[in-house]
Order: C-alpha cells, then sequence, then structure tokens
C-alpha cells in the first residue's frame, strides 16, 4: 500500500533520530535520502528497502526538486511506501513544504515526521540555550542563500 513520509533525519548524531523516524524508516519500501542525513540512521531500513541518494546540498550540484517529486509520485502511483529522508526537520530549509504541496495535489496524503534541527541541537550540544529567560525570549532561524 503507498504511504508517503517526509523524515527528519536529525542533526547529524544518529543517535539523535526520534524513535518515530527510525520506525518509519524500517518501515519505508523506498527511502529518498538527502545528502545530510548521516548515513548511520540507514541501518534502520530493512535489507530489502531500495535506497536512493537524491543529494541536495547548498551551493554543490545536486538532484532537481522536480527530479525529487517525481521520483516519490512514480514510487507511489508503483503502490510502494515512500520515506522522503531529509537533514534535521523537514520543515526547517528543508523544502519539505514543497514535497507537501506536490504530493497532496496528486493524491497522496503524506505524514510529517519531525527531526531534530541542527539550529536547536548545535546550541545544545555546547550547553547554550536558545532562549533563557532574561536573556533570550526567541529565536530566529534565517539561511544565507541569496544574501
Amino acid at each position: 500500500m503507498s504511504r508517503a513520509w517526509l523524515v527528519g533525519g536529525g542533526p547529524g548524531d544518529a543517535e539523535l533520530l526520534t524513535l518515530k523516524a527510525a520506525r518509519v524508516i524500517g518501515e519505508a519500501d523506498v527511502l529518498l535520502v538527502d545528502d545530510l542525513v548521516n548515513p548511520d540512521v540507514l541501518r534502520h531500513a530493512r535489507a530489502e528497502a531500495r535506497i536512493e541518494h537524491v543529494g541536495k546540498r547548498g551551493g554543490h550540484a545536486s538532484t532537481p526538486q522536480e527530479t525529487i517529486v517525481a521520483a516519490m509520485l512514480a514510487h507511489l502511483r508503483a503502490g510502494r511506501s515512500v520515506a522522503r529522508l531529509k537533514g534535521g526537520d523537514p520543515f526547517v530549509f528543508g523544502r519539505g513544504g514543497e514535497e507537501l504541496l506536490a504530493l497532496g495535489a496528486a493524491g497522496f496524503p503524506v505524514e510529517i515526521v519531525n527531526g531534530i534541527t541542527a539550529g536547536i541541537a548545535a546550541p545544545a550540544a555546547l550547553g547554550i540555550p536558545v532562549t533563557h529567560r532574561g536573556d533570550a525570549q526567541g529565536v530566529i532561524f534565517v539561511t544565507g542563500h541569496g544574501a
């Protein structure tokens, strides 16, 4: 049965992968994996799962977004379950919104599996809170692309 997931692969440390992400990786027939995902998280995949690397890394040659969406749709139409595995969280600079809209427009519901974004994990690993009463009341994430 066709199922689609947008899965956050975490900030790079494979031990920070969520339990739900690990379960979904183990259920999917096909994994479409970004470059920023730690390869160690793929150990949760079934031996017979198809793993396709669809690298997306800023400033480098990468798989066009249209090609990724077309691959997802082809697998779904063939009855396969697809997990789109992204670094961090799929909705933080991950183009998850674009993929959600494209799959929805084609009639495929998508389950979102949040991941830990590096914007939170990196400062936390250094003991730096991103908010702290009396010092920092908010967090803003920006990208340097197009600047």
